[in-house]
């Protein structure tokens, strides 16, 4: 976890773009005990949002449709990853079924 001052370095903004970002909820430090502090993705996505704005010329509209279409892809990975992991733990005879239940959706209708 990064400390306030260390991420501001780190991510290249002044302490008021960051404090801008957290009140419009595009960053979300972790503030359970003391002082926040932020974590590698909340650098990662504050590098993003910087580039987005800076280098692209995306408006405050823009990031925020696009930080929440990435929110949404990464909550997908997730809950597939999730289900993956519950079907690996079904026995191989229900595994197939499902399996070809998904062949039989992908393809075509036959007229």
């Amino acid at each position: 976890m990064l400390e306030y001052q260390e991420f501001c370095l780190r991510a290249e903004l002044e302490g008021s773009v960051v404090e801008a970002w957290v009140a419009a909820g595009w960053l979300i430090p972790e503030t359970t005990e003391g002082p926040r502090r932020f974590s590698e993705a909340d650098l990662a996505r504050a590098r993003l949002i910087r580039d987005l704005h800076e280098d692209l010329g995306v408006n405050d509209e823009g990031i925020a449709i696009i930080l929440d279409l990435l929110d949404q892809v990464h909550g997908l990975r997730r809950s597939l990853r999730e289900l993956s992991e519950a079907l690996s733990a079904l026995p191989e005879t229900t595994r197939v079924r499902i399996q070809e239940e998904l062949r039989a959706r992908r393809r075509p209708a036959q007229v």
